[in-house]
């Protein structure tokens, strides 16, 4: 039996940094900016030649970035301003990926700018423990440099689930990473998993003309969403082309020369030339030597916080993808500042909001706040709803963007502010203006506020007064 190693290592003392952060995703910055803006001396630590981590490298800004150019190639192609064309325009994933690329490389550069500025030390290499106030950091060289501090935080995010039956070394077989790096223009696809990621490539795809097969191992698409914003999803998805299969699971997935064959479950075959599993993902853990400091991550390769993202041993951190829920860029972020204020002030005044929006790119956009229908149901809360149909917005019409819908839920006897699911063209910034309102004290945060506030004209904003009086008119 092996000896459980000994978390409460004498303090050193003389320390290199005050805090080391490992991860320089959304997580690691604020928590480093935040630390270095209270005085404190900062050093980060990147495997990856440039900072940013998996959300600027793979995740967040090159789908974003590659769904932005799929969506203006669908709307030049479909607009009758340029209907005189013999031939729709046609780009490969690799073409669009172009300017993925450009995006990530300004916001590579505008990272790395607020280290310089504020003066955190970043240091590139493997990093994994020693013990509590100890890191080993592996150069690309192999040398190996050995770094302590005071505190850490644990950033180093997560990466896509890799199941061990399914040859990803195959040069048709990819994960939401490795597809970034796709040559070829292939005819079809088969995407294994209909979460966000799925979805949103689902859509990507389709947008370049590509025949997509989406499995969904569930029974509907996104279904911690409101009920009528998944269906809807599910429609235009469908109704773009793509053919959804709920409730099978994969039983085979083998390449050859010419493409990818996978049999499921269920025994239906299906092939493909390029095959995309997005089926969950794994925190980034398994490198950094956990039992030398006493913790152990869950399955997923996450680890347990308390609510200042504290783990079990007192001065060591985490935040991010490597906690869990709710794998947010945006809550990251927030998540890495409040972690400072404890790291600094032995606790944090600030929480993360109850109600974290969320943001979905897919084709329409989707966007919510809030409580879903299913929720306030369940609760036996009496809501109302308000609806806002986009096609009936001047500035939709304006746009050719008919495709969408603004919902308001909110209680019937307060007036209350319950929720906001919107699904359309600018789906994740339209959601911004109702959070704001839900967020306010007291009896600001009522659907009267919509109905009494005089919006820009013609504008998507517009689309809270519509729903609003939609949504009071329902009322007697």
């Amino acid at each position: 039996m092996s000896k459980q190693p000994d978390s409460s290592t004498a303090k050193p003392t003389s320390f290199h940094y005050d805090a080391i952060v490992i991860g320089t995703g959304p997580g690691g910055e604020g928590a480093a900016m935040n630390l270095t803006k209270k005085g404190q001396h900062v050093a980060v630590i990147e495997r990856h030649s440039d900072v940013g981590g998996g959300c600027t490298h793979w995740g967040t800004i090159p789908s974003k970035a590659l769904r932005h150019s799929v969506e203006r190639l669908t709307e030049f192609n479909n607009n009758p301003l340029f209907s005189n064309r013999q031939d729709n325009l046609h780009l490969t994933f690799k073409d669009i990926l172009q300017h993925a690329q450009g995006v990530v490389g300004k916001q590579i550069r505008m990272r790395h700018g607020f280290y310089e500025r504020n003066r955190v030390d970043v240091i590139h290499g493997e990093a994994n423990f020693v013990d509590r106030y100890t890191i080993n950091v592996t150069r690309a060289d192999g040398n190996v440099d050995q770094i302590t501090a005071k505190q850490f935080v644990i950033a180093t995010g997560s990466r896509p689930y890799r199941p061990a039956d399914i040859d990803f070394n195959h040069p048709r077989i990819y994960d939401s990473d490795s597809i970034l790096n796709l040559e070829h223009d292939p005819r079809n696809v088969i995407i294994y998993g209909a979460g966000v990621i799925g979805c949103e490539y689902a859509s990507i795809f389709r947008g370049l003309n590509n025949k997509v097969e989406l499995i969904n191992s569930r029974d509907a698409l996104l279904s911690f969403l409101d009920a009528e914003i998944s269906d809807a999803l599910s429609y235009h998805l469908r109704n773009n082309g793509a053919n959804i299969r709920h409730c099978e699971e994969y039983e085979s997935v083998v390449g050859d020369e010419t493409g990818v064959v996978m049999e499921l479950k269920s025994g239906k075959r299906m092939r493909a030339d390029c095959f995309l599993f997005a089926n969950g993902r794994t925190g980034n853990t398994d490198k950094l030597n956990l039992q030398a400091v006493g913790l152990e991550a869950n399955s997923r390769g996450q680890l347990a916080v308390n609510t200042h993202y504290c783990t079990d041993v007192d001065n060591i951190y985490a935040v991010g993808d490597v906690i869990g829920y709710p794998s947010l860029a945006s809550a990251a972020y927030d998540q890495g500042r409040i972690a400072a204020d404890a790291m600094t002030k032995g606790h944090s005044d600030t929480h993360l909001i109850a109600d974290i929006p969320t943001g979905i790119y897919t084709i329409p956009e989707i966007s919510s706040v809030g409580q879903t229908e299913q929720q306030l149901t369940e609760s036996k809360v009496p809501y109302e709803v308000g609806r806002a149909h986009f096609k009936h917005l001047a500035r939709a019409q304006i746009a050719d963007q008919p495709v969408g819908t603004l919902k308001i839920l909110f209680h019937r006897e307060t007036k209350e502010i319950l929720g906001i699911h919107c699904f359309g063209e600018r789906a994740a910034e339209i959601v911004h203006i109702g959070q704001a309102i839900m967020e306010q004290k007291g009896s600001g945060n009522t659907i009267e506020y919509f109905a009494h506030t005089t919006f820009n004209y013609p504008t998507m904003a517009e689309a809270y007064r519509v729903a609003a009086l939609n949504g009071l008119n329902r009322l007697f």
